[in-house]
Parts: C-alpha cells; sequence; structure tokens
C-alpha cells in the first residue's frame, strides 16, 4: 500500500514554526500581563475600600445619629463568612467574591466599638473593568501582531533558505546529468555560511571523488585495451594463415568480434574523456544521408521530406548512422526506414522495440539492445552513438512506436524509434550548445 505524501516547502515550515512559537510566547506573556495588571487593581480596589470603610467607621462613631455614609451597611447579613471571623476576633479586613458571573465583589469590613460590623460591598466595575477590557484588547491586538510578524519573518528566512536549497538541487541535478564542471558552492552564492554551504561543499566532494574514480576506471579500461589491440591484431593475422575449413572460420569470426570489440572500447574511453572534438564540414543533411545509407544497406527505405544544410563532421554523423542501423538490423525486424526532415534524422525498424530499461535509463555499455539478451553484440553501439551525438551537439533520442492502425496492449510495441536532432548552429569547443526543445 503506497503511503500517502505530503509536500510542503521549507518556507512554510519555518513560518509555521516561527508563527506557532510566537503565538505560543504571545499568549503566555498575555496571561502573565492580563493577570498581573488583574490582581494589581484587584488589590488597588480592596484598599480603596477598606480607606472608604475607615472614613465611614470614623464618621459613624462621631456621629449624634449614627447613620452610616458611603453605602456602607451595619451588619449586613451577606458578609462573606471569611470576613465574619475577622469580626468575632476583632480584625478588620477585604475580601474578593470571583463568584458573581465573572465579576469580582470586593468587600470591605470592620469591627465598631459597640461590636456592630460596618461593610462596604461594590463590584469591580467601572473604570476597572474598562481598563481591563482596554489592556485585554492591546494584548490581543499584539498577540495578533506577534502571529503575523513571525509569518513574515519566517517566510523571509525560509525563502533565502529555499532559494539557496534550490539551487544547490539545480546544480547537483546538472552534475548527474554529466556537468562535472559545476560547483554547487559557487552556485548557491551567498556572503553568510551556513548548513547548506556545508552541504554543497559535501556534494563538491563526492563530485570530485566521483570524477577521479570514473577517471580511474577509464584510463585503465582504455589502458587494456590499447594493450589488447596488439595480441589481439597478430591473432586475426594468424588465424588469415590458417588452412580454410569450418574451424577457421569460426577462429576469424571469433577473432574479427574480439578486434570490433578492443576497438569500440577505445572508442568508449576517448568519448568519456571529453577530448573528442568534431571536424566541421557543411553538408547537404538529406542528400548525405542518402548516399551514406545506400552505401551501408541498399535494403533501407530512405526519405527526404526537407533538405537542410547543416555544419557537423561527416565521419561521426557516418558512425551514428552505421550504428543505428546495425542495430535496427540486429535486434529489430524490416522494413527499416529513414527519414530526413530538416535537421531531424529518424531510424525506425518494425521489430519489438527497445527494452523499457533503456527507454528509462538510456544506452548503457555491455546492456544489449534485445530484451532477451539472446542477440549478439555486446552492447556498444548505442552508447557510441550517442557519445558521439554529444560531440556533434546533437541530442539522440529513443522511443517505442505503438503499432499502426490498432490499440497499445500493454508491453506491445510497434518498432524502436531513434531520433537524432543536429543542432542549429555549429557546437563548441566543449561539444555543447543552447538547443530548442523540439518534439516528435
Amino acid at each position: 500500500m503506497k503511503r500517502l505524501v505530503l509536500r510542503t516547502g521549507v518556507r512554510w515550515k519555518i513560518s509555521i514554526a516561527i508563527a506557532g512559537v510566537g503565538a505560543l510566547i504571545a499568549m503566555a506573556l498575555s496571561l502573565v500581563v492580563h493577570n498581573a495588571a488583574r490582581v494589581s487593581m484587584l488589590d488597588n480596589t480592596r484598599d480603596v475600600q477598606m480607606d472608604r470603610v475607615l472614613l465611614a467607621q470614623r464618621w459613624y462613631e462621631t456621629s449624634k445619629n449614627k447613620d452610616p455614609r458611603f453605602n456602607t451597611k451595619i451588619n449586613d447579613p451577606s458578609l462573606p463568612r471569611s470576613l465574619q471571623k475577622l469580626m468575632r476576633e476583632k480584625r478588620r479586613g477585604t475580601y474578593v467574591d470571583e463568584g458573581n458571573g465573572g465579576t469580582p465583589d470586593i468587600w470591605a469590613a470592620v469591627p465598631l466599638s459597640n461590636g456592630d460590623v460596618l461593610s462596604l460591598h461594590t463590584q469591580f466595575a467601572g473604570r476597572s473593568a474598562t481598563v481591563m477590557k482596554d489592556l485585554d484588547r492591546a494584548l490581543i491586538i499584539g498577540s495578533v501582531s506577534v502571529v503575523f510578524g513571525g509569518c513574515a519573518l519566517g517566510v523571509l528566512i525560509g525563502g533565502q533558505l529555499s532559494r539557496r536549497l534550490r539551487k544547490a538541487a539545480a546544480a547537483a541535478g546538472r552534475v548527474a546529468q554529466g556537468n562535472t564542471g559545476v560547483r554547487v558552492r559557487d552556485a548557491i552564492g551567498g556572503v553568510v555560511r551556513d548548513e547548506t554551504d556545508d552541504l554543497a561543499r559535501a556534494v563538491d566532494a563526492l563530485t570530485d571523488a566521483l570524477n577521479e574514480r570514473i577517471e580511474a576506471e577509464r584510463r585503465v579500461t582504455a589502458d587494456i585495451a590499447h594493450e589488447l589491440r596488439t595480441p589481439v591484431t597478430g591473432l586475426l593475422t594468424a588465424a588469415e594463415l590458417l588452412p580454410p575449413g569450418r574451424p577457421t572460420e569460426l577462429v576469424r569470426d571469433r577473432a574479427q568480434a574480439m578486434r570490433t570489440l578492443v576497438e569500440d572500447v577505445l572508442e568508449v574511453a576517448r568519448l568519456d574523456s571529453a577530448s573528442e572534438r568534431a571536424e566541421l564540414q557543411e553538408i547537404a543533411l538529406g542528400e548525405f544521408v542518402s548516399r551514406r545509407i545506400t552505401a551501408l544497406n541498399r535494403d533501407v527505405a530512405i526519405s527526404v521530406v526537407h533538405e537542410s544544410w547543416v555544419s557537423t563532421d561527416p565521419r561521426r554523423l557516418e558512425r551514428i548512422l552505421l550504428n543505428l542501423l546495425t542495430n535496427a538490423a540486429k535486434y529489430g525486424k524490416p522494413p527499416v526506414e529513414v527519414t530526413v526532415e530538416g535537421r531531424v534524422v529518424r531510424v525506425r525498424d518494425h521489430g519489438p522495440g527497445y527494452p523499457e530499461a533503456l527507454l528509462r535509463e538510456g544506452p548503457s555499455r555491455f546492456r544489449t539492445g534485445a530484451s532477451d539478451r539472446a542477440g549478439t553484440g555486446h552492447g556498444l553501439g548505442l552508447t557510441i552513438a550517442a557519445g558521439q551525438a554529444r560531440v556533434l551537439g546533437a541530442r539522440l533520442t529513443f522511443r517505442n512506436a505503438a503499432p499502426e492502425g490498432t490499440a497499445t496492449p500493454l508491453g506491445q510495441s510497434g518498432g524502436a524509434i531513434a531520433v537524432l536532432w543536429l543542432p542549429e548552429h555549429a557546437p563548441t569547443n566543449t561539444g555543447s550548445f543552447p538547443m530548442m526543445p523540439l518534439s516528435d
């Protein structure tokens, strides 16, 4: 069962994290400030209540009519029990009752000399409640501002980090495509050093190590092929001196196959070294392809839809065509068709098509074009063709065609199609050039 994966950017993750932390901090500070302000105002109100009761006490005890003032009461039956206890102990005090619908009740009481209790009862309202509401409103606005400010800061910081990571990923992708001269550290740029630079340096070091290993393997392969060239040539010469017969033919065929393999390995090593350079000439592409293919195989159907003059290396172009036709003859079925349209050359057979691995990963050395490996050959033909195309600054693509006039059953194809796109401009010294995307 495939697990659902949600893809999110680093920018938004950092923004959400900063906004969440900011919201928690703002909430905590708001609660602390709210409670501290409320406690302070309640204490202040209790002091005011006590001052009023004491003033009312002096007035009551000095007056003749014993009339309580300032909304005070004598022996109020609703006096809280905690204050009643204090009064029995002949002590004055205040009390806050939180149970009246969220609005506290403030009590203050003092014992009188005659044994009565003078008390004052008011609610925490008026100017104090207004101040608390204004404070709460300011705290809410401040908290929301902190959250939005955190989001903006997260987008700014995360965007910078995300941009550097995207540049690093793009540079690493170009390295994976074979452009080993790209340095990830140079691609991300920037003045401030962070973990992204450590990642870039690690990728660059890995690229250098892989390049050194590949170069060492290429040199070893080229050296082995070069050393085999002389004994294989001697073996082929000696085979020519054998008396006629079936065993002699077998020896000659195997010696010739070994010589072809050695030459192909040497060519692949030269192409891998990126030291090959194209010797450019102006040629009429349609006329050149027709003449060369006719000389190679007269059974191939050639169609020139549109003639075009191109600047390319005729020897390398002929090598590409030969390898494509050889692959079609070995692993495909006739008829083999070659179409020239402008700067595009298509080679198609009507066999089982290219294997899925080749279509997915491209040509690979020592892997043949046959799906079942039942054919002959060592699998270097398409690899050499692709390498020669790179030297020409061209693009070589592979795909399978569906059967004409029929639906496409699973795993079935109507032949293999190789398409060579020659560049509009001559290739550079490195064999590369800016290409426009073309469609088949």
